[in-house]
């Protein structure tokens, strides 16, 4: 039964909210796990209660296991708006008759800004890869595009070549539940991409015939679309060539990205829109990054500081 509604719900977040494949899996792994918390299996089998005897109390029983085996806020905080989202899932389909999630309070977040770069930084770490190099040229598009445009690394490994608009300099974005936006990018992002885009004919005739696909921008060694998780890789080796640069993910340059046009006097909505963020809230956290810099050069500068 709880098989079943979970394949219903999952083809629900698909086709009718346009959620991402990766919010799709995370939901997928996150309920999983609380089916094997309330219905342990027995002898390969899981006992299955009735879905109208899960209540709030189970769930923050659950989520109490959680905290005690020490699982991150935030991970604790990503399953419970899974469960609530079901839940809401099932109201709608006359399953249950109200939302035992939305009543359990989701964890205090720990607050942490976001790691950004200095400008001296991410040019350096961007001009890491070799441009002589078919890998190197791909390797400095990628980068190049991260900090010219702040987009995810989901959104990036999606863009097609249908999607950039060479003349005026311009990239379409599908964002979060396929929300469309268009970002601009500069001279730099320009040539990495007119440098890459003349060898990726090579990349491309590595994928066998059946598989060769013409459309997305940035291909893997195999030919095929590139991956989040390669282009992970791909930053962790760059960080470990790059001296004095640490602990930073593809996400840094994001970060940077909008960092440094804050820095540079651009205005916080206008930041949201090219970052994608559906609320200003989440785009205030720049403000404090930049607050952060100013109390820093007032220490340093001031002579009663």
């Amino acid at each position: 039964m709880l098989d079943q509604l979970l394949n219903q719900f999952l083809d629900h977040l698909r086709y009718e909210r346009n959620v991402s494949a990766h919010t799709v899996r995370n939901y997928e792994s996150d309920l999983r796990q609380f089916f094997e918390y309330i219905a342990p299996a027995d002898d390969g089998k899981h006992r299955s209660p009735p879905i109208s005897q899960i209540d709030h109390l189970t769930i923050r029983e659950w989520l109490s296991t959680l905290h005690s085996d020490h699982k991150k806020k935030t991970s604790i905080a990503r399953k419970l708006a899974a469960l609530r989202t079901f839940f809401q899932f099932l109201v709608r389909e006359g399953i249950v008759e109200s939302n035992p999630a939305k009543i359990v309070a989701t964890p205090r977040k720990e607050k942490k800004l976001p790691v950004h770069l200095s400008i001296e930084e991410a040019i350096r770490f961007i001009e890491t890869p070799d441009p002589e190099t078919e890998f190197g040229k791909r390797d400095r598009a990628i980068l190049e595009l991260l900090y010219a445009t702040g987009v995810r690394v989901s959104e990036l490994v999606n863009i097609n070549l249908r999607d950039i608009d060479f003349k005026n300099k311009l990239l379409r974005v599908f964002g979060k539940r396929r929300k469309e936006r268009i970002v601009p990018f500069g001279d730099p992002a320009m040539k990495a991409l007119q440098d890459y885009l003349s060898v990726r004919e090579d990349f491309l005739m590595n994928a066998p015939a059946t598989k060769r696909d013409a459309q997305p921008l940035i291909l893997n060694y195999q030919g095929t679309r590139m991956t989040t998780r390669s282009v992970g890789r791909l930053v962790e080796k760059y960080i470990r060539l790059c001296a004095g640069i640490h602990d930073i993910s593809p996400h840094a340059l994001r970060h940077s990205f909008a960092t440094h046009l804050l820095d540079s006097g651009a205005d916080l909505r206008d930041i949201q829109e090219l970052l994608g963020h559906a609320r200003l809230s989440t785009t205030q956290i720049y403000t404090h990054v930049s607050m952060e810099k100013l109390i820093e050069v007032y220490d340093k500068a001031h002579p009663k500081a």
